[in-house]
């Protein structure tokens, strides 16, 4: 899959941080991690000059770069990035680069600017208003990341997109949510999002508004729509939550839910008719903004699974999907 579809381990919706830069003198770090994209708003000023939706550091009249170290939220390894430009036109830096390092618990500054820091992406040049967008070699996991900029200027977000790290033999013996993003599990397909990612439905917390789920568009034909999930963790399944919140007039009117266990299987075959799918929880009826939990009574088979689809029928928006259960021994 591309990487621009698995978790940004930068975003603020998943714990990312902009611990601090050596000037935000026009502009804010914090805003480097926002999930929603930027915005421009055509006469807004402070008292500083232009307000600006992302980091912006003052024009630079001695030797040097400027720079800004984020905590990701979620530690992994790096598969590319996007370094966001959008709204910088004409006071964008020329280049940047990107350096990662890899430290437990949360170190103070001091720990940070002494840690051993490794070069991920080497000065590369920016286009002013746009998305910059940078495959990665394979990287080791990492905890912070180093964004520099050459010599100064704006950008408006840091997308850190990468597959988080597990330790598995944390998880023995304990009730996880096999799907969730902070465990590994990536949403890999879905039939269709004309109105809401299909990403959303393994984030944590519960969904704030409509916004943050996975709505489909209305189906004037046959058939169902349905979201495809590798679990982060292969294991047995306990019990099953689908969450309509804020999907009032437009929930599915029923849902079901099927495993497989096929490591390493390649997406094509998860969305063709190669994998044997297995029933987990018989088609049942939704109610809208509402959190349905399906325990083991419900459950007509517990695996193990290392993928899961939901189905939905015949369409609408579902804001969280839980797939709660024990991990196979590692």
């Amino acid at each position: 899959m591309d990487f621009t579809e698995l978790p940004d381990l930068a975003s603020a919706r998943l714990g990312g941080r902009a611990l601090y830069a050596n000037d935000d003198f026009f502009a804010s770090r914090t805003n480097l991690v926002k999930p929603e994209p930027a915005v421009f708003i055509p006469g807004k000023y402070t008292a500083r000059g232009k307000w600006m939706d992302g980091w912006e550091t003052r024009r630079r009249r001695t030797l040097g770069h400027d720079s800004c170290v984020l905590a990701l939220g979620l530690r992994g390894r790096l598969r590319g990035v996007n370094i966001d430009t959008s709204h910088f036109v004409g006071n964008q830096p020329e280049t940047a680069s990107l350096e990662v390092c890899d430290l437990s618990g949360k170190p103070r500054r001091e720990r940070l600017e002494k840690a051993r820091w490794t070069e991920i992406l080497p000065p590369s040049p920016l286009e002013p208003g746009s998305h910059n967008v940078f495959g990665l070699a394979e990287t080791e996991p990492a905890t912070h990341v180093r964004l520099n900029i050459f010599p100064d200027g704006g950008v408006a977000r840091l997308r850190c997109h990468g597959e988080v790290a597990v330790d598995l033999a944390r998880l023995r013996g304990r009730e996880v949510d096999l799907a969730a993003v902070r465990l590994g599990g990536v949403v890999l397909a879905a039939s269709d999002m004309h109105f809401g990612a299909r990403q959303e439905l393994i984030l944590p917390g519960r969904a704030k508004s409509m916004a943050e789920g996975w709505e489909t568009r209305r189906r004037r034909g046959p058939g169902h729509d349905w979201a495809l999930v590798r679990l982060g963790v292969a294991g047995r399944v306990g019990r099953i939550e689908i969450d309509t919140a804020h999907f009032k007039g437009n929930a599915p009117e029923s849902a079901s839910v099927e495993g497989c266990f096929a490591p390493g299987a390649a997406q094509a075959s998860l969305v063709g008719d190669a994998v044997s799918w297995t029933e987990i929880l018989a088609r049942t009826k939704l109610r809208p903004h509402a959190r349905h939990l399906f325990s083991t009574g419900k459950l007509r088979s517990r695996g193990p699974f290392t993928h899961v689809r939901l189905n939905i029928f015949p369409d609408g928006g579902v804001s969280r999907l839980r797939i709660h259960g024990r991990p196979e021994a590692p």
